[in-house]
Order: structure tokens, then sequence, then C-alpha cells
């Protein structure tokens, strides 16, 4: 190990050991932002630059620029709902809709996110089968679903600060370990190329690269543990945080992308090209890659269960519906490849946007200006709907 090495395991350490401190974890307002940073900072993170720099070459900077400029302009929708939701406004069916389509896109985020951690965790050892792997992913969400029910929102959020503190201290170690690579070796500069394709495949692919920084929508459904303007605040810093982070990645890991083997990208490429940064990088980058997946997942049922708790109307606790839906999920890795059925979340989540900005419209009567902007969001995810190419 280098001087590099131990400087990048430092910093995690300490930053991990910060995130973790008392007043930090028990703070009311870290803790709601806790939730939608883990579902934004998931599964995607690591193999958005490899679809990035297939995409848009150079250009992948400005394509990640304006993927997160399109998903703030959609929390501002969702911020918008939830102010209207916690004034009184009655559940339409267009609502109803809404939440039955997110419903279904969570179940599956969940069951693909833990049944992916599961293939992390066996790939290192003899064990690694089908069986074996949706065994384990069982367990995990058996755990998941326990703790929900018998510690309720508090007791999920405790296992997901873990996680995302694990996470985000990798992460800025990892954005170190790039910047020191790029300036010894002078290469601030992608030099790449897209891959040869026609334009609207291009647009397909970036507007389904949209639902990798998805998951701010889940502070739309915390109403049980906090106010409306706390959600509000926490999820605008949540989408500010996650977009930096995604932009300084892009930024620096696109000169290695020079370096990239041809085929499909995958979550293992960078992985495999942070050992040029330093040696210590890749095992770090497992790491956080089990602890994006187990954080997503967190972030996801805590989301589903405030879901059903508000289409209720409160009469069925958030914590009573962990445990069924882990049961889905479970349901679905034994029944489902869910690397065919995760099309179906990204395409629900595109339509849980749609129908909130359509809500927003309807609710913002007599504002012509946020009008026009909620009906050109519902629009623009109307053609996600119909024709971008998933990630995954």
């Amino acid at each position: 190990m280098t001087g590099l090495d131990y400087t990048l395991v430092l910093i995690a350490a300490l930053l991990f050991a910060i995130m973790l401190l008392p007043a930090l974890r028990r703070n009311d307002f870290w803790r709601a932002t806790v939730t939608p940073l883990a579902s934004i900072i998931g599964s995607g993170f690591l193999v958005v630059a490899p679809l990035l720099a297939e995409v848009a070459g150079p250009y992948g900077l400005a394509a990640m620029l304006g993927i997160v400029i399109v998903a703030y302009v959609i929390g501002w929708v969702i911020r918008f709902n939830i102010g209207q939701v916690e004034n009184g406004v009655p559940r339409s069916a267009l609502g109803r809709v809404s939440n039955l389509a997110l419903t279904l896109a969570y179940v599956i985020s969940v069951a693909f996110y833990i049944r992916l951690l599961a293939s992390f965790a066996l790939s290192m050892t003899p064990y690694d089968t089908v069986f074996n792997g949706n065994l384990l992913a069982s367990v995990v969400l058996v755990l998941i679903g326990g703790i929900g029910y018998l510690r309720g929102l508090q007791g999920l959020e405790a296992l997901e600060t873990i996680s995302v503190s694990l996470k985000l201290s990798i992460i800025v170690a990892l954005l170190v370990g790039l910047f020191t690579y790029n300036a010894g070796q002078g290469r601030w500069l992608a030099d790449i190329e897209a891959t040869e394709m026609d334009n609207w495949t291009r647009f397909r692919m970036l507007a389904g690269m949209l639902l990798v920084v998805q998951g701010f929508e889940t502070s739309r459904y915390l109403g049980e543990a906090y106010s409306a303007k706390m959600r509000i605040r926490t999820m605008r810093l949540a989408q500010v945080l996650s977009g930096m982070i995604y932009a300084a990645f892009i930024f620096l890991v696109l000169p290695l992308m020079a370096f990239l083997p041809g085929g499909k990208p995958s979550e293992t490429a960078i992985i495999d090209l942070s050992g040029n940064v330093a040696w210590v990088l890749p095992f770090m980058l497992i790491l956080a890659a089990f602890m994006s997946q187990l954080s997503a997942a967190i972030a996801d049922t805590v989301g589903a269960g405030g879901l059903v708790g508000e289409e209720t109307g409160g009469r069925i606790a958030a914590r009573l519906t962990y445990p069924a839906l882990v049961m889905a999920a479970i349901a679905l890795i034994w029944s489902f490849d869910l690397f065919q059925v995760v099309s179906i979340a990204s395409r629900a989540f595109a339509f849980y946007y749609m129908t909130q900005a359509l809500i927003a419209f309807l609710q913002a009567r007599g504002r012509p200006v946020p009008q026009a902007g909620f009906l050109l969001v519902a629009i623009g995810m109307a053609v996600i709907v119909v024709v971008a190419l998933p990630v995954g």
C-alpha cells in the first residue's frame, strides 16, 4: 500500500466516525435527509459513468448536469405536492393511481437492490448460485422487514444512517483519490468518444438515465415522522448534495473511461478501473456497492410504508406494511428474472412523476406560471414512459 492508499482509508474512516456522532445521528433534519439521499445515490451511482461515456463521450459531464437539473425540476413538483397534501387536499383517483404505480416500483426496486447485494456478496465465494443468491436476499429482506415491524421508522432509519454514512465516506475518499490521480497525470479532459448510435437512441438512453437520480420522492411519504416544511427542505438538500456528488464524480472519473473495456457497462467496471488510482479503492468500492444496495432498499421500504399510511388515511401504520412489502419482494425474487422486471419499475417511476405533475397542475389553478411548468414536466415524463431505455 502507498501513502495515497493509507490517506484514502483515513479520510473514509474519519468521515464515517463524524457522521456517526450521536449529535448528528439524532438530528431530525439529518435523519429526514438520509432517506431521500440514500435512494438517490443508490445502485446506479457506479454504473452511470460507463453509461455516460458510452452515450455522451467527452460531453458526459454536460449530460450529467442536464439529468440532475431535470431531476431537481421534478423535485420541485413533489415539493409543491407535499405542501398541498399537508394543507388537506383530498385524495383523488389520479393520486391513487399515482401511488399504486409507485408502490409497484418500490416493491420491484427493493427486490432488485437486495438481490444485487446478494450477488455481490456471493461473487467472492464458491457459493455463487442462483438459489443461494435468492436465499441470501430473502434472509436480508426478512431482517429489514423485522426491524421495520419491531422498531418502526426509527429502527430502519438507524440502519439506513449507518449504511449511508459508510457509503458517503467512501465516495468522498474516491473523489479525493480521483482528483489526486488526475492532478498527477495532468488529465482533466476525457479522451473518449461516444459509441456510434443514432441520435434518437442516444436521447432514449439519456432519458432512461434520469431514473438513476430517482429517489427524492421518498420524502413525500415521511409525513408520519416529519413536518411538511422539514421534508421540503431536506428533500431539496438531498437533491443538491447528490447533484454535486454526481457532477464531481463524472468530472473526475471520465478521464479513466479511456481504459474501459468494450461490452455492456456494469458496476464492476468502475470498481476495476479504480485500481488504476489506488490499490485500496476497489475494495472500498465493493463495500460501497454493498451499502448502496442496502441503503437504497431501506429507503424505498420506508417510502412504501409511508405511502400506504397516506393512502389509508393513517389507518394502517407504516410499521405494519414493512413485513408485507418485503414478503412481496421475496415472492418477486423467487418468481422472476429481476433484471427483466426492473424495466417495469423504471417506467412506473416515470409514470408516477407524470401523475404527480398532473396533480400539481390541477392544484395550481390561478397560477399560470407554475401551471405551465407542471404541464411541461408531465409531458416530459409521458415521453420518458413511452420511449426511455431503462438503465439496468
